[in-house]
């Protein structure tokens, strides 16, 4: 049987390239769940390269996972966001400077559009620095053909992927003033804060009310925003920054009236350019609310009072 060890030293890589192809922590911790039950099942000194076995072997569960998921989502209601990763501390220093591109909301969002064969290349090939030949192997194509794959993928990517600040600085202090504007019930530093053409966007997989289609506009978005924050009862609701998906975004829950949202924000020329909201209860139960509010929120801000 082969060494737990060895699998541990290469689970958080094979766990992010398994978020990534999916877009789901779910579906993620089960392909990395079922590539150690396999590779519990290899003999010893059978893998040459216990990465790069592992590497693919999660790759195509990862695969067969997304071109299953396909006919799911197309019967989804509404709009399909993909389940946020939520953290409460932040990375080092080179995280600090600039947002993770291959992780961000905006870009997962982006990949849904795209086949399984050109996700599955793209994210191998240009974030894990994988080679044509074993991604080939992973998807059923020529080397040739993943190339042409990824090429593809990036394109879309390129085209499609909303135009946004790479500093972490000014994406924090965007999204904290527009917390202070909501909060503080100022509408004319919110409309200030929002790009005329910002686009809301919300995933309540049909659990919970939500906008089936997105909002435009930031007179509508504000007016959209002023509905939300009917759902706050001061002293029992809470919200506050935290990093969502390797940005800073906003958690927001009620433990009482039983509801919680996860917000991700698009900075653009230090305007919202974009809001993803996530309300579907089954992609937010993985996350600890409770853990997350007992963090002291950074730069000290909290929830309406």
């Amino acid at each position: 049987m082969a060494e737990l060890s060895e699998f541990e030293k290469h689970r958080r890589r094979l766990w992010a390239i398994a978020y990534r192809i999916t877009g789901s922590v779910s579906d993620a911790d089960d392909a990395v769940q079922e590539t150690w039950l396999r590779w519990q099942k290899l003999p010893d000194g059978t893998a040459d390269s216990p990465g790069a076995f592992l590497t693919t072997v999660v790759s195509r569960i990862c695969y067969d996972q997304l071109t299953s998921a396909r006919a799911r989502r197309e019967t989804y209601i509404g709009t399909w966001l993909p389940e946020p990763l939520v953290t409460v501390t932040e990375g080092g220093p080179e995280e600090r400077a600039t947002l993770d591109e291959s992780v961000g909301t905006a870009l997962l969002t982006v990949m849904e559009r795209l086949s399984p064969p050109e996700r599955t290349a793209l994210v191998l090939h240009d974030v894990f620095a994988v080679p044509f030949a074993e991604i080939a192997d992973v998807v059923g194509r020529s080397p040739d053909s993943v190339r042409q794959l990824a090429s593809r993928a990036r394109r879309r990517v390129r085209d499609e992927e909303p135009r946004r600040s790479v500093d972490r600085a000014e994406h924090r202090r965007t999204v904290e003033a527009f917390l202070a504007a909501v909060t503080g019930g100022e509408l004319e530093q919110l409309l200030e804060i929002l790009d005329p053409e910002v686009v809301w966007r919300s995933d309540g997989g049909g659990k919970v009310m939500a906008a089936r289609i997105p909002v435009v506009g930031r007179e509508k978005v504000a007016h959209f925003l002023g509905k939300v924050l009917r759902r706050f009862v001061p002293g029992r609701s809470w919200i506050a920054v935290r990093d969502i998906n390797g940005a800073p975004g906003l958690v927001a829950a009620d433990p009482v009236g039983d509801w919680a949202a996860v917000y991700s924000f698009t900075v653009r020329d230090g305007r919202i350019a974009r809001i993803d909201c996530i309300i579907n209860p089954d992609k937010l139960a993985h996350l600890d609310f409770a853990a997350l509010r007992g963090v002291p929120p950074a730069g000290g801000a909290g929830g309406p009072e």
